[in-house]
């Protein structure tokens, strides 16, 4: 058990070439070159905190709207990085570079891991590469896909110093690299330590150990990734409110492992995944490809994990869904066919190429048509005024729409480009660095308030969008901005909205007439309250 037979390296041809794995990682930055802001779920959101983080203390967003303090916490990546980044790019820009090294460097990881654990490539490589834009990556987790890109060439890194006798080496270095992996994403950290002890149970069986002496010593080689337990111990002890439940939702694991490279056509997505999860099955029989056994163990050690993982951990949901596309390319990359013919393995090698090109395709059209209805909306800003208050409804369809529109955090860019408050900014003690301090917008302030759907898919205390209009606190904010909004839900006959910007079918922006409360700090600390 665990023990690997020996293997022959796959053979050799275009496809093996370090070119191969340059170009296949580069082309990923085709779909992300238009977009100024890169269409990505929560990732507007993120640019809002990054924006009050890195704001001068006499910027209305420190000075009136929010709090930001620094705590030591293992979900750090792109805000650390961001800060230098600013400086020289501004924010926008600096985070559109950040997010566009996000897929190379992740199908880079993969692609070393392949080559170091097979020899050299398998023909079969290229079909790991739509996981460069999985679903996380859609969603705009962007700490943890920016952490696991790291993840990925780290373990390349781990299996190579292993396969070439620098343990010695490789315990020093692994110990700065697990604590920076933690402190961009502690999930990422953990999948490092899973995929590390896989690794290390084969390496020490291969040496003739049993099954319990591997188990041991694997667990004893990883030590040098485990100094990050300390700094985790002392994050859980502060105030961290947020909740760890929901576990062993089946039908959301299900859902979650099938919508991996859930992006924009669901017949497409779903049958990639379906076909892949085949050739793993195959590959694990022996039925026209062979799994090694070293990738084998980590895709068994990481569905273990994702099975134990429950769906919200410390108040952040959809934790076990972005273990998931990680676990089935571990498995796609632990294959290699098991013909050797020279125009059979091209063949395969071109059929994977292919896919992923149209899939590339398909991203660069489609992100194209997101960064033009992004810019159509965001003209409703050049009506708002520098440090204003605006409250933010969006109309959005169903979760269960397989590509989303991306717009739930669209107002946050009134945050970065107008310092303006906006309500649906993310807020929790212990996992999240910004705070409110807005009192006037209390329960009109945070996400989702911002998020309006349809009634058969909202809960039964969610306002629609004309109650939410009727009843948010008016004097506590300078406009009323409608996105993705048909005029059919726009106000009417309310004489303190005034409309200054007509979206058509995308919206409108009405400026609130009338006075608008905003807090200020008096001398001795205290909160006062006058119009403006």
């Amino acid at each position: 058990m665990f023990r690997s037979a020996p293997h022959a390296t796959p053979p050799k041809g275009w496809w093996t070439s370090p070119w191969y794995i340059a170009a296949l990682s580069l082309a990923c930055l085709i779909p992300m070159i238009r977009p100024q802001i890169i269409p990505l779920t929560d990732l507007l959101g993120h640019m809002a905190r990054y924006a009050v983080e890195t704001a001068p203390p006499e910027s209305p967003l420190l000075s009136r709207f929010y709090g930001f303090n620094w705590a030591l916490m293992g979900n750090l990546g792109v805000d650390l990085l961001i800060i230098p980044m600013s400086k020289i790019f501004g924010i926008e820009l600096g985070v559109k570079l950040i997010v566009m090294s996000v897929p190379p460097l992740t199908l880079l990881g993969f692609l070393l891991v392949a080559r170091e654990v097979h020899g050299r490539l398998p023909a079969t490589a290229a079909l790991v590469a739509p996981f460069a834009f999985s679903w996380p990556f859609q969603w705009g987790f962007i700490n943890y896909v920016f952490a696991m890109a790291l993840t990925l060439n780290a373990f390349a890194l781990w299996l190579w110093m292993a396969r070439t006798g620098r343990l010695r080496l490789r315990a020093i270095l692994f110990v700065p690299i697990g604590a920076v992996i933690w402190l961009a994403h502690g999930f990422a950290w953990g999948v490092l330590g899973l995929l590390a002890f896989a690794a290390e149970i084969i390496r020490v069986r291969d040496t003739g150990k049993s099954v319990l002496q591997s188990l041991w010593w694997g667990a004893l080689h990883c030590l040098p990734l485990a100094p990050p337990l300390l700094l985790m111990v002392a994050w859980r002890s502060g105030a961290v409110t947020g909740e760890t439940t929901d576990w062993f939702n089946w039908v959301a694991k299900y859902v979650y492992l099938v919508s991996s490279l859930r992006n924009h056509w669901m017949a497409l997505d779903m049958y990639n995944v379906a076909v892949l999860l085949v050739l793993i099955a195959f590959a694990t029989i022996g039925l026209g490809f062979r799994m090694r056994r070293v990738l084998g163990v980590a895709m068994i050690v990481l569905a273990i994990a994702y099975v134990l993982m429950p769906r919200i951990v410390i108040g952040s949901a959809y934790a076990d869904m972005r273990l998931a596309p990680y676990l089935i390319a571990i498995g796609v990359i632990a294959i290699v066919p098991r013909y050797t013919d020279r125009r059979a393995l091209a063949a395969t090698a071109l059929i994977a190429l292919a896919l992923f090109g149209y899939r590339l395709y398909l991203s660069t059209v489609r992100f194209d048509a997101f960064a033009t209805r992004y810019e159509d909306q965001l003209k409703a800003l050049d009506h708002v005024k520098q440090g204003s208050r605006i409250f933010v409804l969006i109309d959005l369809p169903c979760l269960s729409q397989w590509e989303a529109p991306r717009l739930e955090h669209l107002g946050a860019i009134a945050v970065v480009r107008k310092e303006a408050f906006v309500n649906g900014l993310w807020t929790m003690p212990g996992a999240q660095l910004l705070s409110i301090r807005y009192a006037p917008a209390k329960g009109y302030s945070e996400d989702p308030t911002q998020v309006m759907r349809p009634k058969r898919c909202r809960s039964r205390t969610t306002r629609s969008i004309e109650s939410s209009i009727a009843l948010f606190p008016h004097a506590a904010f300078d406009y009323l901005w409608l996105i993705n909004t048909a005029p059919e839900h726009w106000p009417k006959d309310d004489p303190s909205l005034k409309q200054i910007w007509n979206g058509g079918e995308r919206g409108a922006l009405y400026e609130i007439e009338g006075s608008a409360i905003m807090a200020m700090e008096t001398p001795n600390g205290t909160r006062a309250f006058a119009t403006q």
